[in-house]
């Protein structure tokens, strides 16, 4: 790796309003004292034109000071998807003595393009906490990250809710008012070990153009007053942020029909011009038709091809159903009298729509938490016409709550919007959104569509299906959504062809079906480290094969490579006494490359026997549907995994949550020449009210339109994905969403059912012209 260093900083250690004081061997550089502001604890780092080689690191990034002590920081793009400026001082940082603070960055964008800062801080112990804010064009602003909450004199303070969002949601709003910009949450530890913190990085990832930022006055802070109000009636009625005004806001439901009656005029339920019945290339050439969607490369290009024969490029939105619109209300009913779960259920319970309890349960209802009770203005009661869009969840995988009351204010939203003159006003909506698909110029309806659009025979549709049952499981030791399975246990392949045949009932042969999604983001492995890359076969080589098929098929598959157990030591550096205890259970450390070697086989051999079983469920029940895989994340995709599933998919799908397509880092696809399709990808912005943009972050509106086309220009000029699906169609809840608490702003639509018209425009504008891109290059 290289690294260029090559400007000073002044590490500034200066005495804190409070009285504190770090120790003169904890500066890098000696400076002069400074008067600090009474919110201000210690200002860290300010920049000049002094060498020093000792602090700032820098990869495929380029720096510069500038200005009034400013570091202008050039990330660049186009050989890396990483760039990155570390700031590490030759002795750690102690911040253990503040309490109550703040990290504050004074940070400009002069350059083209808004800016998704990555910022992570790594502790002595080596957790790092990683967070991220866009800067958009323009002048400098303060940018702060929160280093512990509020103390307001209680044992415990308030960090369980504010740092580790105990609220449930997955970024709160601000503890206090200001103009600043606070770094929303991503991932890794919360609390970090304030005695020793080694290191501040900022990055910028997958970028498609240079980006660049200046950075100066990096500094400590007392947090400002704590607004006790933050987490109270943050929701309205329609349920929007009711603290914030911003564009198009919903103050009543005359607001609802005037839109309603507005939009009807420009929904003509025409195709877009130049497509084919299908939504193909109308004006392309004509291929074998088959009668449903299959692949083939065109010219140097994979390409999807429409039951007519017509080239088709799948672009579509996921989750056009209510399943995902609820939120915990902090409400719950006696489990005793609640309906069990079906053991032999093939549909997830979130993916399954409201699931209201019945009557009797009414009655047991009580506060289950006082946090997200008062997060709301308004929620009707259970006896009134809007009392209809509660439901429940049995389980959730994260927040206060691991099961509870739901409510729905998008689908309350629906019924005040399109029920007034139509007894099913779902009916309506269904009609409104296949109007729009079409209008904007969508060629298909994402992952996740609601069966009951499987009909429209208007926008072809992506299918999917999850295998779930009593089979046992493994682990890769990182099992992020759930377990895996035990696909060496029979009882997995006798799901798999329950689910193949549950979707076959679904979509009845339908030739608007595209294709089949199975299962979702499974945890194969990371890349991290070769631990997380083999973690399945790390934690099944410690189990017994008499009770786990997918160790007793490794211990076969060994016992085969090596004559004899001694060969297999020898080659792992082992000390094992015989196969009977290989199968019981031994260390599975690595100690020699022939383990590594060894571990990428036994990996290979699990992902084949995934595929090749749900490959064999479908060809049993939808022989004519393609196998569109299971959407590998982009952060869980060995390749031992990517291979085995090209053998048996038709097209091999992705969840690539970036800016774009890098070519570097999908030149692997040139090896595994197969069409590819990217199940998921979203940009959002704040402007809109909710606190939490997404994973891709935008300045606003306007610039996150830019960014969707920038994002699917580089799907389409790419020789082998055949599509994207935005995710996802409906903002998710303020009070982020019942499952997991995501509260991203990342719809084409709000909560109130109204499109973002930049989002629109965007979309129009990219479908208009995307087959001549596409083909005619």
């Amino acid at each position: 790796m290289k690294r260029n260093i090559l400007y000073s900083v002044i590490a500034a250690s200066l005495i804190s309003a409070v009285g504190c004081q770090q120790t003169e061997n904890q500066s890098n550089t000696a400076v002069k004292q400074a008067q600090t502001p009474r919110s201000e604890l210690m200002t860290l780092l300010n920049f000049n034109s002094d060498i020093d080689n000792k602090f700032i690191e820098t990869y495929n990034t380029q720096t510069q000071v500038v200005g009034d002590n400013e570091l202008k920081v050039n990330f660049e793009s186009k050989e890396n998807s990483y760039a990155s400026v570390s700031f590490t001082p030759s002795t750690p940082w102690d911040w253990s003595h503040f309490k109550d603070f703040n990290l504050a960055f004074d940070i400009a964008n002069p350059g083209d393009h808004s800016v998704q800062v990555y910022l992570d801080i790594t502790d002595i112990d080596g957790a790092n906490y990683t967070r991220t804010v866009n800067v958009a064009r323009g002048k400098a602003n303060t940018y702060y990250a929160k280093m512990a909450g509020h103390d307001l004199g209680t044992p415990e303070g308030d960090e369980d809710v504010e740092l580790n969002f105990n609220s449930g949601l997955r970024s709160n709003p601000d503890t206090w008012e200001s103009d600043e910009f606070q770094f929303v949450s991503m991932w890794g530890k919360k609390n970090l070990n304030l005695s020793g913190i080694k290191k501040i990085n900022f990055s910028v990832q997958s970028a498609l153009y240079d980006k660049v930022i200046t950075i100066k006055n990096i500094r400590l802070r007392k947090n400002p007053e704590f607004n006790e109000q933050y987490l109270t009636h943050i929701v309205d009625k329609f349920g929007q942020n009711a603290k914030q005004q911003f564009p198009f806001k919903i103050t009543s439901e005359a607001d609802l029909i005037k839109e309603r009656d507005t939009e009807s005029k420009l929904l003509n339920g025409k195709l877009m011009a130049g497509y084919s019945k299908f939504g193909g290339w109308l004006n392309g050439p004509k291929l074998k038709a088959t009668g449903f969607f299959r692949t083939e490369k065109v010219n140097g290009k994979w390409s999807l091809v429409d039951p007519e024969g017509y080239l088709y490029f799948a672009t579509g939105i996921d989750i056009i159903r209510l399943s995902n619109s609820t939120t915990m209300t902090g409400y719950d009913f006696d489990q005793k009298v609640l309906a069990k779960k079906d053991p032999n259920d093939v549909t997830p319970e979130d993916s399954q729509g409201l699931n209201r309890v019945s009557d009797n349960a009414i009655p047991t209802r009580f506060v289950a938490s006082e946090i997200r009770k008062n997060l709301f203005e308004w929620l009707p009661s259970y006896d009134e016409p809007l009392g209809k869009h509660y439901g429940y969840r049995k389980s959730a995988h994260s927040g206060p709550l691991k099961h509870g009351e739901t409510y729905s204010f998008y689908s309350a939203n629906l019924e005040r919007k399109y029920g007034q003159n139509n007894a099913n006003y779902l009916d309506k909506w269904q009609e409104v959104t296949v109007n729009r698909m079409k209008s904007w110029g969508f060629t298909s309806l994402g992952n996740w569509t609601d069966p009951s659009y499987y009909d429209n025979n208007q926008v072809p549709y992506f299918a999917n299906g999850w295998i779930i049952g009593d089979f046992k499981t493994v682990s890769s030791g990182n099992d992020f959504w759930a377990p895996l399975p035990d696909v060496f246990d029979p009882v997995f392949k006798e799901r798999a062809l329950v689910t193949a045949k549950t979707i076959s009932e679904q979509i009845k042969a339908n030739p608007w079906c595209v294709g089949i999604f199975i299962d979702n983001e499974k945890s194969f492995g990371r890349s991290e480290s070769k631990e997380s890359l083999y973690g399945i076969v790390i934690n099944t080589l410690t189990r017994d094969g008499a009770t786990v098929p997918t160790k007793a098929e490794f211990t076969r598959l060994m016992k085969n490579k090596y004559k004899n157990i001694q060969q297999l030591n020898s080659a792992w550096n082992k000390n094992i006494a015989s196969w009977e205890q290989f199968n019981k259970g031994i260390d599975s450390t690595f100690k020699t490359e022939k383990q590594v070697e060894d571990y990428s086989l036994l990996l290979s051999a699990y992902a084949d026997k995934y595929f090749s079983v749900v490959d064999s469920a479908l060809d049993t029940y939808v022989p004519n549907h393609m196998y569109l895989g299971a959407r590998f994340p982009d952060w869980g995709k060995p390749m031992e995994v990517v291979k085995a599933s090209a053998k048996y998919v038709d097209v091999v799908s992705y969840n690539i949550y970036k800016e774009g397509i890098h070519p570097k880092s999908w030149k692997f696809l040139e090896e595994i020449d197969m069409p590819s399709i990217i199940g998921e990808f979203h940009i959002g912005a704040r402007d809109t009210g909710l606190y939490h943009p997404g994973l891709i972050q935008a300045s606003n509106q306007e610039d996150r339109a830019k960014m969707y086309k920038d994002y699917m220009n580089s799907v389409i000029n790419n020789p082998y994905f055949i599509g994207a699906h935005w995710f996802q169609y409906i903002d998710s809840p303020i009070t982020g969403r019942a499952y997991d608490g995501e509260n991203y702003n990342v719809g084409f639509i709000s909560v109130t059912d109204s499109p973002y018209p930049p989002m629109i425009k965007a979309a129009k504008e990219l479908h208009s012209q995307m087959y001549q891109q596409r083909f005619s290059k």
